[in-house]
């Protein structure tokens, strides 16, 4: 479970502090939970779905995490001067997997799902975004979490890198939690059962992702 109690969030710009981006959330997402954030753009969501994810922190408020929670899906940082293995290798210890058999499995597991063949032992500054793409995908996926976190993840590759990413997320959270941001209707009723409005600096639960569209639709200009 994930309780956000009473976070706010704004950031330093060149004239000093920048309006409230979030004030005063209060959410409580149970483990289990598939939950899409929908709003206009500037709305906070990339915000929230950082400072949930640890990425960031808030201004004020506390963010409890009692699960296993993973890095955003397909991100991360990578060192540029390692290979695509050094670096998985790197990422296995760090998530305390030293047993060398579970290292080389999943290290198989990266490698054949990047599919980026005799580039996975060269160095990481050599690689396309495509390819990076691709790593870090096969990093997220190559390890299991309670809850996930995706912010427009599904839209990194080419068409066909796509389609194999979303199949393989869609089999993780199945037996999963997750939290996504997309902008993509069709993305979030794919991936998700309910959803958080976010408006004005505020969080609105629904336990129904099509109530949550349906109040974000009648919201905009018409």
């Amino acid at each position: 479970m994930i309780v956000v109690r009473d976070v706010y969030k704004r950031y330093w710009t060149r004239h000093g502090m920048g309006p409230w981006v979030l004030k005063g959330i209060n959410l409580t997402i149970p483990k289990e939970s598939k939950v899409g954030l929908i709003g206009v753009n500037g709305a906070g969501k990339s915000t929230l779905l950082g400072l949930i994810g640890g990425i960031d922190h808030p201004n004020r408020g506390t963010i409890e995490r009692n699960c296993r929670l993973s890095w955003p899906m397909g991100r991360g940082g990578l060192e540029p001067s390692l290979t695509g293995r050094q670096n998985a290798k790197f990422v296995c210890r760090v998530h305390g997997h030293d047993d060398p058999a579970d290292i080389a499995d999943r290290l198989a597991y990266i490698e054949d799902f990047a599919e980026i063949g005799p580039a996975f032992d060269r160095p990481i500054y050599t690689y396309s975004s495509g390819m990076r793409s691709r790593i870090q995908f096969g990093l997220s996926l190559a390890f299991d979490f309670d809850m996930y976190i995706s912010d427009e993840v599904t839209a990194a590759g080419d068409a066909a890198f796509k389609k194999k990413a979303a199949q393989a997320f869609k089999a993780k959270t199945n037996h999963a939690g997750m939290i996504m941001v997309a902008h993509s209707d069709s993305t979030l009723r794919q991936f998700c059962e309910s959803g958080v409005w976010m408006r004005d600096g505020q969080a609105y639960w629904y336990d129904d992702i099509e109530d949550a569209l349906k109040d974000y639709k009648d919201s905009l200009p018409k």
